[in-house]
């Protein structure tokens, strides 16, 4: 069996051996020991049996030696000494790491070795016999354990950590716990046994050595004073002994705000001014409080609790930015009041009760608000003027006085005027001075029972500074308008009608309006022989037949005259007239003919309503003959109108040279042969529609004269029913018939062909010699 010998690693691997121990190698290869505690002077031994150690070694980690570090010898009990045996290793590290020697199996590493990086190798070990090459024995697994030493220092798991805790916390409050891990071994010495302390941070923090739990160690810290720390930890291991390693870790502690700060006001009283005319909810100034706390325990409310002007002064919060607003409660008047005083009090909104013994967490102070003078329009005595007046008042009669002045401390007289918009008939007057206000034309209850106007005032010594007033009138009625018939009532009686019959009953209205009601009396105004009238004390009235036997081709209308009379004081009364037809009823009183009037009038139609109707027909034909007669006059007029027409085709021939080139328009030579028709040719002043049939004239011999020719085709178009609407018209300067060289125009030439002979023109005298020589001439040159 391979052995391994390590005397000399006993004091490594056995460190916690109070004594020392000899470890002894049998002959057979077992090992012994013996405990040699010291009697005196003398040694004793005490052999006890021990297993097998050989199966693992130890080595030191981060060896600095120039040579290869020794781990420990192996030899198989199968091993003669001959030098036939070979040891061969393989597993992690064989080769590289760690080497044996084959023939005398000593191992050694060939690598600095740290152990945070690998603890332990396992490796086997087997001895074969050089010559056959067979193994002497089964192949033996060992362990190589890496020694640990203290080279590596510790390390916190952050390199700054963040830790808040409120401001006033008592002694020992928790602020955080730190932690740093060291790589060597912790379970083989105090290479890994760390020890927390605090460097930067006394005497506010303290830190617990074993745990790192960091807390305070001074009460009262105040974040108003100091908000944030930095505190510096440290771990060391070797438990803090001297010579341990050491690491660092900084704290940065945040102290969070209580409410311990109460709100204070940096003065204890405040000026401020405005003026009087500033409107109502209008700012005057701000005023803010310090609060050395922040956040909810900074927010504040103020409020006004004393003062002379809190009537007309109040404050609010800004809730953004914290301060106090002063704003207009009720209108500021310098000339009764100058300077408005109030005190305020601040207090924190969400207070702490664990601090309530700091003291009372407000504060007040006192507001001064002087109020400075504006020029202010007239103020009236009343908001709104109302006035009675009779209708029948008299032009001129006073009705009431409007009155202002002047609120400022000069007092600026007055002056008043009414609003022209609001008068618009100019039924009123208001004396400048004094405010008087006069009637300048008669009223009349039945048009306006209200008038509403407005009054101005304004400073003399500056317009622009004006007020106005409404004013009201209310009209009161006088029993002016006497009372008529409510209606217009068509009224019949029947031929056969007896004494005493019902045949109306009337009733009677009055614009005017009494106090108590209408009253009116119903009578005649003279004794008819043929018709009465009874009162029914109602305001309505019946009117009887007082005879029998109507005849209406006798007599076909009737009017009974109708007194009313109302019952206010002055009395008024009227006379209206009620007409009545007489007209032919059957036996149950049922009208069945009367008269064409009556007929007409028991229609609904009355005789003013017959002539409106008889007008409007009478001028609606009048419209439709006018309108007849003008489109009449429109067909009838010329189609040359203007110069720009379309249609228009003037050819105007004013003398005889030029030959063809002047006949563009109209082409002679159909005059001289009427046969020859250009189909192709389309007129130009027409529409190229065929809107008419085609009419082709008849043949025409020849003419002597073209003036005949042109008045008998006129003569012919005149007759022609499909001839369009419009001629073309076209003038023709003509010579006559008593020219001896008839006629000079080249017009003809349409109708010649070949040359032409100008020997003739020798013949026509001395007025003819320049244009003879001229064509003679010419015809000869071409000849030639």
């Amino acid at each position: 069996m391979i052995m391994n010998h390590f005397l000399w690693l006993l004091p490594l691997v056995f460190p916690h051996l109070s004594s020392p121990v000899v470890l002894l190698e049998r002959s057979d290869g077992n090992l012994f020991h013996w405990n040699h505690p010291m009697k005196g002077d003398k040694l004793v031994l005490h052999r006890s049996k021990r297993d097998w150690m050989w199966r693992q070694f130890f080595l030191s980690e981060e060896y600095t030696g120039s040579n290869y570090q020794y781990v420990g010898k192996l030899r198989s009990d199968k091993d003669r000494g001959d030098g036939t045996a070979r040891y061969v290793l393989s597993g992690e590290g064989a080769g590289t790491i760690f080497r044996i020697d084959e023939k005398s199996g000593d191992l050694h590493a060939t690598q600095r070795l740290d152990r945070e990086e690998k603890a332990s190798y396992t490796l086997q070990a087997q001895a074969f016999n050089k010559i056959t090459g067979l193994p002497l024995e089964p192949a033996t697994e060992f362990i190589v354990k890496i020694h640990d030493i203290n080279d590596n220092e510790p390390k916190f798991t952050k390199a700054v950590y963040a830790a808040s805790v409120p401001e006033m916390s008592d002694v020992g409050t928790f602020v955080i716990e730190v932690n740093a891990t060291d790589a060597d071994d912790a379970t083989y010495g105090n290479s890994a046994k760390l020890v927390y302390s605090i460097l930067q941070g006394q005497p506010y923090f303290s830190v617990e050595p074993e745990t790192g739990i960091v807390r305070i160690a001074l009460s009262n810290m105040d974040r108003e004073v100091r908000k944030e720390y930095q505190v510096v930890i440290q771990a060391k291991d070797m438990a803090g002994q001297m010579g341990g390693l050491s690491g660092t870790t900084m704290v940065n502690v945040t102290l969070t705000d209580v409410n311990d700060s109460p709100p204070r006001f940096a003065y204890s009283s405040y000026h401020l001014s405005t003026y009087e005319s500033a409107e109502i909810g209008s700012t005057v100034g701000r005023i803010k409080a310090n609060d050395g706390d922040e956040g909810e325990n900074a927010e504040m409310k103020y409020r006004i609790v004393d003062g002379d002007g809190k009537e007309n002064l109040d404050i609010i919060t800004d809730e953004v930015t914290q301060e106090g607003v002063i704003v207009v409660k009720k209108k500021l008047d310098y000339e009764s009041k100058r300077v408005y005083t109030v005190k305020v009090e601040v207090t924190n909104t969400h207070q702490d009760p664990n601090f309530t013994d700091l003291g009372p967490f407000l504060d007040t102070a006192i507001i001064k608000v002087t109020a400075k003078d504006v020029d202010e329009p007239p103020v009236f005595s009343r908001p709104q003027y109302v006035f009675e007046v009779n209708e029948d008042t008299p032009k001129g009669i006073a009705i009431g006085t409007i009155t202002a002045w002047d609120p400022d401390a000069t007092h600026y007289p007055i002056q008043y005027a009414i609003d022209q918009h609001t008068d618009p008939e100019r039924l009123y007057h208001i004396d400048p001075k004094n405010g008087s206000i006069t009637i300048l034309k008669s009223l009349d209850r039945e048009v306006s029972k209200w008038h509403n106007i407005s009054v101005l005032a304004s400073e003399i010594n500056n317009p622009h500074q004006r007020s106005r007033v409404p004013v009201l009138i209310k009209v009161l009625d006088v029993n002016d308008n006497a009372p008529e018939f409510a209606m217009i009532y068509e009224t019949f009686v029947c031929e056969n009608v007896k004494a005493g019959q019902l045949i109306q009953t009337i009733s009677a209205i009055d614009t005017d309006d009494p106090l108590v009601g209408h009253k009116f009396v119903f009578s005649l105004s003279s004794v008819n022989p043929n018709f009465t009238i009874f009162d029914n004390e109602d305001n309505t009235a019946r009117i009887l037949t007082r005879r029998s036997g109507f005849n209406r081709r006798e007599m076909s209308v009737y009017y009974l005259p109708v007194v009313i009379s109302d019952s206010d004081y002055p009395i008024q009364s009227s006379t209206s007239t009620l007409t009545i037809r007489v007209c032919s009823c059957d036996a149950t009183g049922n009208m069945r003919s009367c008269s064409v009037d009556a007929l007409l009038l028991s229609a609904g139609l009355s005789t003013g309503a017959l002539v409106a109707i008889l007008l409007c027909i009478l001028i609606l034909l009048m419209i439709v003959v006018l309108f007849s007669a003008l489109k009449k006059q429109r067909r009838k007029e010329p189609l040359i109108i203007s110069k720009e027409d379309v249609r228009d085709n003037v050819v105007s021939y004013n003398d005889e040279g030029g030959g063809e080139e002047d006949t563009q328009a109209f082409d002679i030579g159909t005059l001289r042969h009427p046969e020859v028709i250009e189909s192709n040719k389309l007129r130009r002043d027409i529409i190229p529609e065929m809107l008419f049939p085609y009419h082709r004239p008849s043949p025409m011999k020849e003419c002597a004269d073209v003036r005949d020719f042109i008045i008998s085709r006129l003569q012919e178009n005149d007759t022609d029913p499909f001839a369009p609407p419009y001629d073309s018209l076209a003038t023709y300067a003509y010579e006559g018939n008593g020219s001896i060289a008839e006629s000079l125009s080249s017009l003809e030439s349409s109708v010649t062909e070949g040359d032409h002979e100008y020997d003739y023109l020798s013949n026509w005298g001395p007025q003819f010699k320049k244009l003879a020589d001229m064509y003679i001439g010419k015809d000869t040159g071409v000849a030639n």
